[in-house]
């Protein structure tokens, strides 16, 4: 990297404010196309089980989601009461249980992309394709980059997190 290349730390926060922001505008835009008593955070394991492959324990979802096993206990105990996952004993370790997606599940998370969708379909008609497929890889790899720095964080202080 060349030194006009380097980054400063104002820059890095402006950048990341932006994508804050950005964040709080979607989630809000996104929770209103979603079904009373659906939270985005409850979508968002569903995504991520998609994403990443279902099979995983409470732990380790609560990880990847960075909130409290207490926490995801409750959201795993609303998707399950929706039809949305199922849990079952872990076979390796009979103390914890591994949460799959339903094919109920499944479907749900393709609709809510679908309500997105038209919801967003405006603002979709105002931004260029090429230059956000551009930017995901930077965002890809700015996630990978604060994945790894929260783990160096868990490492030095609390429990170390599972990447996912």
């Amino acid at each position: 990297m060349s030194e006009g290349d380097q980054l400063t730390g104002r820059q890095l926060f402006e950048f990341l404010n932006e994508v804050g922001i950005i964040n709080q505008l979607a989630m809000n835009m996104f929770a209103r196309v979603l079904p009373e008593g659906v939270h985005v955070s409850h979508f968002f394991i569903l995504n991520h089980m998609v994403r990443m492959g279902d099979g995983r324990t409470p732990q380790r979802l609560a990880s990847a989601m960075q909130v409290t096993k207490a926490t995801m206990t409750h959201s795993l105990s609303v998707l399950r009461q929706r039809g949305f996952i199922s849990t079952g004993r872990n076979a390796q370790d009979g103390r914890s249980k591994l949460v799959h997606l339903t094919d109920e599940g499944r479907r749900f998370r393709e609709a809510a992309i679908a309500n997105l969708d038209a919801a967003t379909a405006g603002i979709a008609e105002q931004l260029d394709a090429a230059t956000l497929a551009d930017a995901l890889p930077v965002l890809r790899h700015l996630r990978a980059v604060l994945d790894r720095a929260r783990d160096d964080v868990d490492q030095t202080g609390a429990e170390k997190g599972v990447r996912d």
